[in-house]
């Protein structure tokens, strides 16, 4: 099943590239052709004109974690405090600013290729919908104000209820620093723009195996492509493809649900532009508006895979389209009577520390990769594709330095261990927080066991 954002962008963008074929040279093959991968291309190419690219994509550009996402375009500032243990001050600091900067260079980015992602720069709000949840971002918000970062700006209760559309929302703080877009638009809009510099897109080219020699052979169901070197940029199915892999992410659905058109019922609600909304449980709820008049929802932490293995429901309809629809209601009552266009989930690589990782594979100089977005990734792929191509290129910079460059930071548990756990954490997080919104204390073992979650921060599912 196609994502349903990839499905509307192909109705202008409907020609598809070619597979690969024959025996193939480039300087670069960039295996996987969602927004890492594009990002990485147009960067690397942007500094070094003459370089040949190419990349290979298993089905469509952006059919994978890309094309299934929300459409949130958020930064690291809600993670900081979980940034500056991590890797320092100073760091955390930059990344910060580097995330928030990102978002104004993909609106330029958009604007000067004449890239229609609908992208609208109204931020986001971060909310409680229990009081458990009111103040939360406290201790984060004062951290940045006292690093001279002014990311954050407290909001009245009635102003939270007014500028998310719903009473749901009890409280919640606001960061003009962020944009909704259209996820398949831009996408595919990336690879409009790559093709025009030059850049050889082979779809439905999927990698079956490589050599990891000088030059390496990536191999095709058809074909072959020799390249100097590689860049895997294949985010969730990494696990499966590579062995050392397995453990460093765990692979965990989010699943969305979008209305019909209602744009009347929007502006009766007031939800009249392209804020999102996030609330502050662990497994957050998501929603936005479109710009042809619809709500999509989305939560995270549902289904889980065995083994770094892709489940088949990851391709199919939400399994949970229903408890989604009712979530929606009950922010937007006034939504009952209006039809659900579309349902679906994909698969979100979830690092252990909630932030992606780069590196090189094996050790070889020459194969890098990067993926561990931990489902906030429309953003920060920006920021891959400025790590990787400074990789690829041999760049001694910031990026090159950064510790996110290091590789995985921790493993999960082994099988059966992680399969297991993640579901008893993931039903005791569940219980906690129906708790929470029926404002009762919850059980002292779900707390306990909610604290295995490594919840890094409110923007993880979006």
């Amino acid at each position: 099943m196609r994502p349903f954002w990839i499905e509307q962008a192909l109705f202008n963008d409907g020609e598809l590239a070619p597979a690969l074929q024959g025996a193939q040279r480039a300087d670069v093959c960039i295996v996987g052709g969602g927004f890492t991968g594009l990002w990485t291309a147009i960067q690397a190419k942007q500094q070094d004109p003459a370089l040949d690219i190419a990349i290979i994509e298993s089905d469509l550009c952006g059919a994978g974690a890309s094309g299934r996402n929300g459409g949130c375009l958020l930064t690291w500032s809600a993670k900081f405090l979980t940034l500056r243990r991590l890797f320092g001050e100073a760091e955390a600091i930059r990344l910060v600013k580097a995330s928030e900067t990102a978002v104004g260079h993909i609106a330029d980015f958009c604007r000067a290729n004449d890239i229609d992602a609908e992208l609208r720069m109204d931020g986001t709000l971060y909310t409680a919908t229990s009081q458990a949840q009111v103040g939360v971002l406290d201790p984060v918000m004062r951290a940045l104000e006292e690093c001279g970062i002014h990311s954050y700006f407290a909001l009245p209760p009635d102003e939270v209820a007014r500028r998310s559309g719903s009473a749901r929302n009890l409280a919640g703080v606001y960061s003009p620093t962020a944009a909704t877009v259209h996820p398949g638009k831009l996408v595919r809009g990336l690879r409009r723009v790559a093709l025009a510099m030059g850049i050889r897109i082979y779809e439905r080219s999927p990698m079956l195996d490589f050599s990891t020699g000088h030059p390496a052979v990536v191999r095709t169901p058809c074909a072959s492509i020799e390249a100097k070197k590689v860049v895997l940029a294949i985010n969730a199915w990494m696990a499966s493809t590579f062995a050392q892999f397995e453990r460093s992410i765990a692979i965990v659905s989010s699943d969305m649900v979008i209305t019909e058109k209602c744009p009347e019922l929007l502006r009766e609600i007031g939800l009249v532009d392209g804020v999102s909304v996030l609330d502050s449980r662990t497994f957050v709820y998501y929603y936005r508006s479109t710009v042809d008049g619809r709500i999509m929802l989305g939560k995270g932490g549902n289904t889980f895979a065995r083994g770094g293995r892709m489940a088949p429901v990851f391709d199919q309809r939400s399994p949970y389209e229903d408890e989604l629809t009712q979530a929606l209601h009950s922010f937007f009552p006034a939504l009952r009577g209006t039809p659900m266009t579309a349902s679906w989930n994909g698969p979100s690589d979830r690092s252990v520390t909630g932030f992606p990782f780069f590196g090189k594979l094996d050790g070889a100089p020459h194969i890098s990769y990067g993926f561990g977005y931990s489902g906030n990734g429309v953003g920060p792929s920006y920021m891959g594709g400025q790590i990787l191509s400074s990789m690829l290129l041999d760049q001694d910079n910031a990026w090159t330095r950064s510790p996110l460059t290091q590789g995985p930071l921790g493993r999960f548990p082994p099988e059966p261990v992680r399969y297991a756990g993640s579901i008893v954490v993931r039903n005791a997080i569940r219980r906690k927080e129906q708790a929470e919104d029926e404002n009762r204390r919850p059980w002292f073992v779900d707390t306990m066991l909610s604290r295995f979650a490594n919840a890094a921060g409110k923007a993880d599912k979006a």
